[in-house]
Order: structure tokens, then sequence, then C-alpha cells
């Protein structure tokens, strides 16, 4: 059984930074690839950003340069550091394994980060 636990969400002014954790247990999560989500109000959850179990990386555009996403395999830890937030920014953040973003399986709970001044 797969559990997915986000946490590091916040309220932070734009150009404020945040780091984001997702702990993972129950699957081989060394072997599989991950990723983090985002939904804003109203809209479709998206992709921003994904890992490889090698460490390659792909980021959506809009979050290019500035937001980083790496994993512990050790820790079942996926991160994502958030650097020059923008009110745009705002959502709640999952991760996951690297999955369509319309996936209508298991999801964790999620994290919000509120970028506002």
């Amino acid at each position: 059984q797969v559990q997915l636990v986000e946490s590091g969400g916040g309220l932070v002014q734009p150009g404020g930074s945040l780091r984001l954790s997702c702990v993972a247990s129950g699957s081989r999560f060394g072997i599989r690839p991950m990723a983090w989500y985002r939904q804003a109000p109203g809209k479709q959850r998206d992709l921003v950003a994904g890992i490889t179990r090698g460490g390659s990386t792909d980021y959506a555009d809009s979050v290019k340069g500035r937001f980083t996403i790496s994993r512990d395999n050790a820790k079942n830890t996926v991160y994502l550091q958030m650097n020059s937030l923008k009110p745009e920014d705002t959502a709640v953040y999952y991760c996951n394994f690297r999955v369509d973003p319309s996936y209508q399986g298991y999801w964790g709970q999620g994290t919000q980060v509120t970028v506002s001044s």
C-alpha cells in the first residue's frame, strides 16, 4: 500500500523560498521516477517537475530556473526547492510517482503553498 506524505508548504512573500518534502512508503521508491504536481483553485493539476531514479530532471517552463527537484533514495524522500516564488505559484502541491496529472488513483493530501504580500 503506497503512502505519500507531503510537507513544507506555507505562506511566503513574493520572491521568497520554500522547500517541500515528500516521504513515500510501501513501495520500491528507489527504482521509480517521481514528480511534483500542483493544482491551483479552479484549475487542473499540472506537472511541475520530475526526477528519474538516476537523478535526471525535467521542469515545467513556468518554473525552470527557480525550482529544483531532488531525491534521497535512502530516505524514500523527494524534495522541491522553490526560489523566487511568485503569486501564480500559489497552489496545493502534490508528489507522486511519474503519472499523468489526471491520474485517478492514489494521491497524498498535498501541501498548500500561498505566495502573497
